[in-house]
């Protein structure tokens, strides 16, 4: 099961296999994504110490286009396919800068929030001081006119 990013938590994609599968999935929306495996074996060997093995092959960007295949499929010469390469190789240099730009807009975001708080816990800090400060003046002068030393 693939799930989008945890704003929504939508399931993109889910399969169910055999003792053997493979899928691959292609995300067009940005951010973090949870992969969730599970195993439908009824053999209790697995708890028994027995073991699973799951092999994952993550690809991201333009490694993940087989461009032989697609020079055979659609019939491309070395130059066509050549340019193909080099578009994909721009389209993801473009997708790269703009989650960096959101990235960079996320922790501006959160450092000006960050930095907000900062100035608003030092004010109240600075209020309490200053009214504690008072209060032990008040709270002195009260003694010393009561033991009559001022």
């Amino acid at each position: 099961t693939v799930l989008t990013p945890r704003v929504t938590l939508q399931v993109v994609l889910s399969r169910q296999y055999g003792s053997e599968g493979r899928f691959t999935f292609t995300s067009h929306t940005p951010g973090e994504h949870q992969i969730c495996l599970h195993s439908n074996s009824t053999r209790m060997a697995l708890f028994a110490g027995g073991k699973l093995r799951v092999h994952l092959d993550i690809q991201v960007g333009e490694h993940t286009n087989n461009y032989p295949e697609i020079a055979a499929k659609d019939k491309l010469t070395e130059l066509q396919l050549r340019a193909r390469q080099l578009l994909d190789q721009v389209e993801q240099i473009q997708k790269e800068q703009n989650y960096q730009r959101y990235r960079e807009e996320r922790f501006r975001m959160t450092s000006e929030s960050t930095n907000q708080r900062v100035l608003w816990w030092s004010i109240a800090q600075t209020i309490i001081l200053i009214l504690t400060g008072i209060w032990q003046m008040r709270h002195l002068k009260s003694f010393f006119e009561a033991k009559k030393l001022v």
